[in-house]
Parts: structure tokens; sequence; C-alpha cells
């Protein structure tokens, strides 16, 4: 089963293609999808949702694993962000690719077996799960990867389907 995970965000998104196949992953490849800050907001919408589309039909997913969006403290950040989680929903419907959600005590709890794990500790874990040499960099791309893992983890992604 091929997974693309993603961390979403309008400014970085982080994304993370895994395959997952009996007990053991494969990373096929990971990024960020990047917008400028001084773009005018609709055209980095446009970006997000035009690269989040190329991946798609480069790797062509049977699931995407995306974060659940979670408000802290920062609302206006937060709209964006929603804004573009919606551009990158519609670029895997349009891409036909099923969409699971999870909240961040999910993926902790799925990458290290706590829910409250540090954040140094995910990044950690998931550089040890997928045998890479070093954390993937931006951090928004350890979290996509993160997710993907969640993913494929989880009881609730179905995976008998793909076995």
């Amino acid at each position: 089963m091929i997974i693309l995970g993603i961390d979403p965000g309008y400014a970085t998104i982080g994304w993370g293609v895994i395959k997952y196949e009996g007990n053991s992953f494969t990373v096929i490849d990971y990024g960020a999808i990047l917008t400028p800050a001084k773009t005018e907001f609709d055209k980095r919408l446009e970006m997000v949702y035009d690269q989040t589309r190329e991946i798609i039909e480069k790797y062509q997913p049977d699931a995407m694993s995306i974060e659940q969006l979670f408000f802290n403290t920062n609302t206006t950040t937060g709209i964006g962000v929603a804004e573009a989680r919606g551009c990158i929903l519609l670029a895997a419907r349009k891409g036909l690719v099923d969409v699971f959600e999870y909240t961040p005590i999910q993926v902790k709890s799925a990458v290290t077996g706590y829910g409250k794990a540090e954040k140094r500790q995910v990044m950690e874990m998931t550089k040890v799960l997928l045998c890479l040499k070093e954390i993937p960099k931006p951090d928004d791309t350890a979290d996509a990867l993160a997710i993907a893992i969640c993913h494929a983890h989880s009881k609730g992604s179905l995976m008998s389907r793909y076995l």
C-alpha cells in the first residue's frame, strides 16, 4: 500500500510517500511544498493545490493521511491553514485518493507509543521506523512521514483491503 502523508499549512506543507507492506516500510520520497511569503494568498492556495495534485499524479497513493486541524491560539493563521487544507483535500478528491484524518495525539501514539511524546521523540522514531540516516528537513516533512506511519499502524485504516 502506498500512503501519502501530509502536514498541512500554507507556507510550508510537508509531504511524505511511503510503501507499507507486511510489517515493513519503504520510503518512496518526501519533501515540502513551499509558498513565498509575499505572494498573494489566493495564488499560494493555487500553488498548494497544484503541487499536491502533481504529487498525487506522480506517486498514485492508495491513501492520503492528513493531520486534523487544531486551533491553539492564533486563529488568523489557523484560518489560512484551514483554507490550504481544503485545497489539499480537494486535490485528493480530484485524484480519487481516500483521505484519513488523525489528531496529533494519534500520530504521536502510533509512532512513539505515547500520545504526549515530545516533537523530537516523534521525529527520532520516524527516522528509526523508516531506516533513514537522518531526520528529514524541514520538520514539516518529518511530521508528514509520521502521519503516514500513523495511517499504516491505524486499526481504522482499513489496511486489510490492501494486503
